[in-house]
């Protein structure tokens, strides 16, 4: 099962570097429900289920790693916008910076738990870059949240397969 796209992924460019910008994608980076989480909660799942389900297991790393290469892209656009990629958030208005905690993984286990987490976690995702692809008008970022985007709506459909598959049993 394909977990991404054969499409490659945009060029790492911005316009110009701008700190607002760098702390929206940074939501994306390492927010509650951000490439970092989903990296941790994806291998958490894997290695509890691995011995279990190896297909279900198989998959979930595999999305994992496409979520790291998110990760990375995200992490080389935040430092060319001028700021570090530190594992946190900050608010525009106030400066207040949350550093990220393996808190917003959700630890279930059982398998519809594990799947109806995973699509909740895509389906956040997908609304936060969508709203910040309205935000930022960058047209080098748009274009690799657009790129994004499309590995996540691949994500999405596989994890709502899986669990139409368990429902179904």
């Amino acid at each position: 099962m394909k977990v991404t796209l054969d499409i490659p992924y945009p060029e790492v460019k911005v316009e110009e570097k701008n700190a607002y910008y760098a702390n929206l994608l940074k939501e994306d980076y390492a927010g509650n429900n951000g490439e970092l989480t989903a990296i941790t909660l994806y291998s958490y799942q894997h290695f509890d289920k691995f011995k279990e389900n190896e297909n279900l297991a198989k998959i979930l790393s595999e999305i994992a790693i496409v979520e790291m290469k998110h990760l990375e892209l995200l992490a080389e656009t935040i430092k060319l916008l001028g700021e570090k990629p530190i594992y946190n958030t900050c608010s525009s208005l106030n400066d207040d910076c949350i550093m990220w905690s393996a808190l917003n993984v959700d630890y279930v286990t059982n398998i519809k738990g594990i799947l109806m987490a995973d699509i909740k976690s895509e389906e956040i995702a997908i609304k936060n870059y969508k709203a910040h692809k309205k935000i930022i008008k960058d047209k080098y970022i748009k274009r690799l949240i657009d790129r994004i985007l499309l590995d996540e709506q691949r994500h999405l459909e596989i994890f709502n397969a899986l669990y139409d598959g368990i429902i179904k049993k």
